[in-house]
């Protein structure tokens, strides 16, 4: 398996993670705890974990374009 499909994996697995545990935080209960934490660091850590897996799908493009180009090295 080429690198770039192992990143675009990672990343598409890690930002659904992100939106699941935003979902999570959004409908959460009313005492404001969401998966054991508050919904505040529940909604920061989505929110962290969004911009983790946009960072990877950036790096998977240019990996990508190095691919296509034969710059890559194994």
């Amino acid at each position: 398996m080429k690198r770039s499909k192992l990143m675009h994996i990672i990343s598409v697995v890690v930002g659904l993670v992100g939106v699941f545990i935003f979902v999570g935080a959004i409908l959460g209960g009313g005492d404001n705890l969401v998966f054991g934490i508050t919904k505040v660091d529940a909604l920061l850590c989505a929110g962290i974990l969004i911009l983790i897996a946009i960072w990877g799908q950036i790096g998977t493009i240019h990996h990508m374009m190095l691919e296509k180009h034969g710059n890559c090295c194994r």
